[in-house]
């Protein structure tokens, strides 16, 4: 097991797969223009979740995710993505293929408050 980062909540090692889980949770809940000396780092999701129940606002969610994580994140190639809407929580499920195992397919789920 190789290690490539550490955690960002705990600053223990994390290992190749768990750091390109914190980066892609870290990229969709950046919102672009946030980041002092990265303006265009993160993504648009919270301009658009005001109504993800409607299917138009849900292409425009999975479209700013897939740009944002296509542009941040090199180590993922993105297979497939789900919603699930329960009151004030939008969790989005994505599944993806690493770039250094692309047989394993991997997922994981990011909840948006």
């Amino acid at each position: 097991m190789t290690y490539l980062g550490m955690s960002s909540e705990t600053g223990r090692k994390l290992s190749d797969a768990e750091h390109i889980k914190q980066s892609i949770k870290d990229i969709i809940l950046t919102p672009i223009g946030s980041r002092l000396e990265r303006r265009d780092y993160g993504s648009l999701l919270f301009f658009l979740i005001d109504h993800p129940n409607q299917r138009a606002a849900q292409l425009k969610i999975m479209s700013a995710t897939v740009m944002a994580l296509t542009q941040w994140e090199p180590r993922i190639r993105i297979d497939s993505m789900k919603f699930h809407i329960n009151k004030e929580i939008l969790t989005l499920e994505l599944t993806y293929y690493l770039a250094v195992q692309p047989n394993q397919k991997v997922t994981t789920e990011i909840e948006v408050r």
